[in-house]
């Protein structure tokens, strides 16, 4: 007979562990699937991986560059990847393990190590990695967490040669001589700027005209600025059509294009070119789980999909590709069900840093949103080069911009692409949360110094959008 559970979480993201511990402490019998590694993509093949190399890589490059605050370094700056990578699975085996331990040690809670697959509403299968029914169970409520994976487009030689996604290359223990990367977004970038502070040489394929394409064009420009400014190549205009191994050097790739651009030679290839969600091996047909063309699962506000009794949380329900939004989707969801509370992932203002450095902070509209909605709206922007810490730091690059309703006085948006610019953006992100118009925040009294003390001046500067 199946085990029956008052709840049951697929996935142990930053979404579904929490909400395991929760659902358990609030007395309900609950039980955990969890495939893979635990803690999800943040924790092992995303931010908490990818900003340990950004740490490393900004060593390098702020050892590199000490002659210029007049500190002598002596001898070359070099980088063992090895090390870095070693470093780099010591903090995630640490968080890895502290996921599991705290899941497996919390109270209501029966952790099943396997393969979720719905065999009715609210009924699954646990399979072995054999595909063989390790566990039947059944459940009043179901929470899907099950996160997305790296998308590599379908190009003809593919199955030929070896290439990388944000997951596989982590496990790289000598520098690439050469890596291509084809997409221009915000995996891409990073990446980019890491392995170029490492030491390689790094190209970047954009299909369009800049990079970017979500961000403004004037913020787009300055990240890619900076990046080029250290090194990166950028090919606009190209889409690589074919691969092929290298005649010459074994694991090596020759990449062609549809267009009349020479063929490019790249040691190492990685595809930063979208995500999918994993939800194709899930069963959502027989338990009646609706999902868009993109494998997405549709959800309410709050969080609940077309079955009733059935959650999605995190990016598999498409409301937000962050480990911030995937925490955020936990709090609704505990907020209502536990605590008789009324949130809605609707209301919810979008916040969320590119981690190239600089860094490229933004929250709510950009100005290209705000235009297209036609709204009167009032605008500010001001260099980094204006800010105090920054130019004591001798890092002045980008700029701060922000965007308010001229009738409401409310923020709209802001962004900031400049040093700290990830911290400095929960100024505006508090301001809009609390729901102030702006002078809240333009007469406040910011400690100098540092980088939010110019956010008032920042808004001191506000004038009609024409």
């Amino acid at each position: 007979m199946p085990q029956h559970f008052d709840a049951v979480v697929i996935g142990t993201g930053q979404g579904g562990a929490p909400l395991a511990v929760r659902l358990g402490e609030s007395g309900r019998k609950t039980a955990v699937i969890e495939r893979g590694a635990f803690g999800g993509t943040c924790v092992n093949v995303g931010c908490t991986p990818t900003k340990s190399y950004v740490a490393s890589a900004r060593a390098a490059h702020v050892v590199r560059h000490a002659a210029d605050l007049g500190v002598q370094v002596g001898g070359a700056v070099s980088v063992d990847l090895a090390a870095v990578k070693a470093r780099k699975d010591r903090i995630i085996g640490q968080s890895r393990d502290g996921v599991e331990k705290w899941l497996r040690g919390a109270k209501n809670v029966t952790v099943f190590k396997g393969h979720a697959r719905f065999t009715g509403a609210h009924a699954l299968s646990v399979l072995g990695p054999d595909g063989s029914v390790l566990e039947e169970i059944s459940a009043d409520e179901i929470f899907i967490n099950t996160g997305t994976r790296a998308v590599v487009p379908p190009l003809e030689g593919l199955e030929r040669i070896r290439y990388y996604t944000n997951s596989n290359l982590l496990e790289l223990t000598e520098l690439p001589s050469h890596l291509v990367i084809v997409g221009s977004s915000y995996i891409a970038l990073e990446f980019a700027q890491i392995f170029r502070r490492f030491g390689s040489k790094v190209s970047v394929l954009v299909r369009g005209e800049r990079v970017l394409t979500r961000e403004d064009a004037d913020f787009a420009e300055s990240v890619q600025k900076v990046l080029a400014r250290e090194g990166v190549e950028f090919h606009f205009g190209v889409q690589p059509s074919r691969v092929e191994p290298h005649p010459h050097h074994e694991h090596e790739v020759c990449i062609g294009f549809e267009q009349n651009v020479p063929a490019l030679e790249a040691s190492h290839l990685l595809f930063a070119t979208g995500r999918v969600p994993n939800t194709d091996d899930l069963g959502l047909t027989a338990a009646g789980i609706a999902t868009d063309k993109h494998g997405t699962i549709p959800v309410d506000g709050q969080l609940r999909t077309n079955v009733p009794g059935v959650w999605a949380i995190g990016d598999v329900n498409g409301r937000g590709a962050f480990t911030h939004t995937s925490y955020d989707d936990f709090q609704i969801v505990t907020a209502n069900l536990l605590g008789g509370g009324a949130r809605t992932a609707d209301t919810r203002i979008m916040a969320y840093a590119v981690f190239v450095d600089p860094p490229l902070a933004r929250v709510g509209l950009s100005e290209t949103e705000v235009r297209k909605s036609g709204r009167a709206a009032l605008i500010a922007t001001m260099p980094m080069s204006r800010v105090g810490r920054a130019g004591e730091r001798g890092e002045t690059d980008g700029f701060m911009k922000v965007l308010v309703d001229a009738q409401s006085r409310q923020i709209l948006g802001a962004g900031i692409h400049g040093i700290e610019g990830d911290e400095a953006i929960h100024t505006f992100i508090d301001i809009m949360a609390a729901g102030a118009p702006y002078p809240t925040l333009q007469y406040a009294m910011h400690v100098h110094p540092t980088i939010s003390e110019l956010v008032p001046t920042l808004l001191d500067g506000l004038k009609p959008m024409k």
